[in-house]
């Protein structure tokens, strides 16, 4: 069987070191060859060592600069997943330019669009394309996002839709788990409500926004699940998901979920509402998703967000 070449754009972040790490762990290193993009965090030794032999490439999204040495050296991916995005919606509120030219992948998707054979993009959306004025929304209710980066996620939506012969649309909700081989500066969730809370002083949360975390070993089966089936079936794909825990939880139940596997005092757990703290940028309360047709197109069930603390503690502390 001809090897197929899979590239994953980000590979440096939160879900591209994962993803990564996957592959080469699994029986899928087997059948794919790997390689990945960076740009402004370099690929450590460490992650280097982790996923050999990986080829990096060093690219810019906005402008495409790097896409060309892929093919040249690398050779056209077969499965090509976009991981790179703007992420921080304060971020994207004070420069909306350049979150629009970052998170919309233009110059990507006219690379693909070069190649011999069609290649399939996985693109990692948001739930933030919703308005947030409901719990559990559905892949094909109408999207009224209240932010930048939400928007500029929706401009990314529509440009695939429109452009690309086949890809899957994956709106992912906060993405939680252990920390990456090379360790990321910024904070993880569970981890840092850990932290906050070890110290046993009252910490406040939002106990009127609610989210479906999903434990980042899920939404890379997902990818995993749809890569194989692409290679396998060869049939064109157009596919839109919604990537999310089981559990509609606010940042209160966050913390009580890990208050309770840590054995913390949950009276250090101060409820406040949203409004009571200004981001700079403003949040939809309710981006719950129901996640039925990921479940029923790919066979995957996501594990439940204490489940997932769980288990994500105890590799901390086991690290």
């Amino acid at each position: 069987m001809e090897r197929k070449r899979v590239l994953v754009v980000g590979g440096t972040g939160y879900l591209g070191q994962h993803l990564l790490q996957e592959f080469c762990q699994t029986d899928s290193k087997q059948y794919y060859d790997l390689a990945f993009t960076h740009y402004s965090n370099p690929p450590s030794q460490l992650l280097l060592n982790s996923i050999s032999p990986s080829l990096a490439f060093h690219v810019d999204l906005q402008t495409g600069e790097g896409l060309n040495t892929i093919s040249d050296t690398f050779g056209q991916p077969h499965v090509v997943v976009n991981c790179a995005a703007q992420s921080v919606p304060r971020v994207c509120e004070m420069d909306p330019r350049t979150a629009m030219a970052t998170n919309v992948p233009c110059c990507l998707v006219k690379w693909l669009l070069s190649f011999n054979e069609t290649a399939l993009l996985i693109h990692l959306s948001t739930d933030q394309v919703y308005e947030g004025v409901k719990s559990f929304y559905k892949e094909d209710d109408e999207t009224v996002p209240v932010n930048v980066y939400g928007k500029s996620k929706v401009a990314a939506e529509q440009y695939i839709a429109a452009n690309c012969a086949s890809f899957a649309i994956l709106r992912s909700s906060i993405i939680y788990g252990p920390q990456t081989i090379s360790p990321l500066a910024k904070s993880l969730p569970v981890q840092w409500i850990d932290s906050v809370l070890l110290k046993g002083d009252k910490v406040e949360f939002f106990h009127d926004e609610f989210r479906c975390p999903v434990y980042v070993k899920d939404v890379v089966a997902t990818i995993q699940a749809l890569t194989n089936k692409w290679i396998s079936d060869g049939k064109q794909m157009q596919l839109l998901l919604n990537v999310g825990g089981p559990d509609r939880v606010s940042r209160v139940q966050m913390a009580e979920a890990v208050a309770s596997v840590r054995g913390y005092n949950t009276s250090l757990i101060k409820a406040v509402s949203a409004s009571s703290v200004n981001r700079g940028v403003q949040s939809p309360s309710d981006i719950s998703m129901d996640t039925s047709r990921l479940v029923e197109t790919l066979v995957i069930t996501p594990i439940s967000f204490r489940d997932g603390v769980k288990i994500t503690l105890e590799i901390q502390d086991g690290s």
